[in-house]
């Protein structure tokens, strides 16, 4: 059976050239980069060339990049880490309804367990931030605005730039989980005023298991991980260097192809959803037509189940997702949709669709071509 993948917000497949990077270092060059000896010091150059490639990308130095095991621990660090710098002088935290996991439940984690208040914005029907509820909701005691980039489920764009205006003015840091955003959208630190971001190798083409955290020079930060002297004393434990070699190659091709990439993929998902709209009733489209990631199209089908749907499309080789890998499992709603006002039956009738490098228009027909009858047959079986 022919597979389609329309599932990219969750993975992606590892490009060819940054599977050659990597090999050398699961091969002959295995040396630990903190070892003084000759395969210490080769892994020690090729982690040191990675992290000035990746600065870069960013438009940071090499110095300002902390390697992690995920962009969720980049998430994690990002949040625990600067409100545990500030020694309790910072006990408020604000964020949005429609935050990763990484990013909710790391300020749950500081509401219950570390006497942290936590303001949660609301979002719009389209799912966005409004920049004057950030300048409302700060406190002369609030430690950090952690709002990301490009939300995973919708692909809604946030106004990072604003936002980040407004906590520069106020003398807030500011945090942004940039993991679906990197890649896809212009992402440099030299032109947001952002002080730490976040990102991920499996999500530009790279390997699972790495990414990395960018801090802006003098911010205070904790380490979340204690133990050796690596990444600077800011992240214990020995780096990952295939995994790096592998993530930053991927992020070099990927971000080279970002603006290329956005018009094609933009008209892919527009065709998905004309497509999609012209031949059946009772759907929605969840998040803005424009102001989003290109690769990225969540639609409800009234009088359907998501599981329902993702297995009928399974079964004909396709696969989508309901939103966040990291909520398999759950038979709950999806907690963005809900927050931007869907009910709880069209927020279980989801279905995200993220295209990729090696999407194509057949794809994207073969994909119309089935979706009417399974809407159809879903729907007669909940009549």
């Amino acid at each position: 059976m022919r597979r389609i993948y329309l599932d990219h917000n969750a993975t992606t497949p590892v490009h060819p050239d940054a599977l050659k990077a990597m090999l050398p270092f699961l091969e002959a060059n295995y040396g630990n980069p903190s070892s003084i000896h000759f395969l210490g010091r080769e892994a020690r150059a090729a982690l040191d060339d990675a992290r000035e490639r990746l600065a870069k990308l960013l438009g940071a130095k090499p110095g300002e990049i902390v390697f992690t095991g995920s962009g969720t621990e980049a998430d994690n660090q990002a949040v625990f880490g600067a409100v545990r710098a500030m020694k309790g002088k910072g006990r408020h935290v604000i964020t949005s309804a429609v935050e990763h996991h990484a990013v909710l439940h790391s300020c749950e984690h500081l509401r219950e367990h570390e006497g942290v208040e936590v303001t949660m914005l609301p979002v719009d029907g389209d799912g966005i931030v409004s920049p004057d509820a950030v300048r409302s909701a700060i406190r002369d005691d609030t430690a950090l605005v952690s709002v990301m980039w490009a939300n995973n489920e919708t692909g809604a764009l946030q106004p990072v730039r604003e936002i980040g205006a407004i906590c520069r003015d106020r003398g807030v840091l500011f945090h942004t989980d940039a993991v679906q955003a990197f890649g896809k959208v212009p992402v440099k630190v030299s032109d947001v005023p952002v002080d730490l971001l976040s990102v991920s190798g499996h999500k530009v083409y790279g390997p699972k298991g790495v990414g990395a955290l960018w801090i802006r020079p003098r911010t205070k930060i904790e380490p979340l991980l204690h133990g050796g002297s690596h990444e600077n004393d800011r992240r214990a434990g020995t780096e990952n260097v295939a995994g790096i070699a592998g993530f930053v190659r991927a992020a070099e091709i990927t971000t080279a192809r970002t603006g290329s990439e956005d018009a094609r993929l933009r008209a892919l998902t527009e065709r998905l959803w004309q497509g999609s709209s012209g031949r059946i009733e009772r759907i929605r489209r969840n998040g803005p037509a424009d102001q989003r990631v290109a690769n990225t199209l969540n639609v409800s089908f009234a009088g359907c189940k998501s599981d329902a749907l993702l297995m009928s499309l399974d079964l004909e080789g396709i696969c989508v997702s309901s939103g966040s890998a990291c909520a398999v499992g759950s038979l709950k709603p999806s907690p963005v949709l809900l927050a931007m006002g869907l009910g709880t039956e069209m927020a279980n009738a989801a279905v995200r669709f993220s295209l990729g490098a090696a999407t194509t228009e057949a794809d994207v027909d073969a994909v119309l071509g089935v979706m009417p009858g399974i809407v159809a047959r879903l729907r007669s079986f909940a009549a």
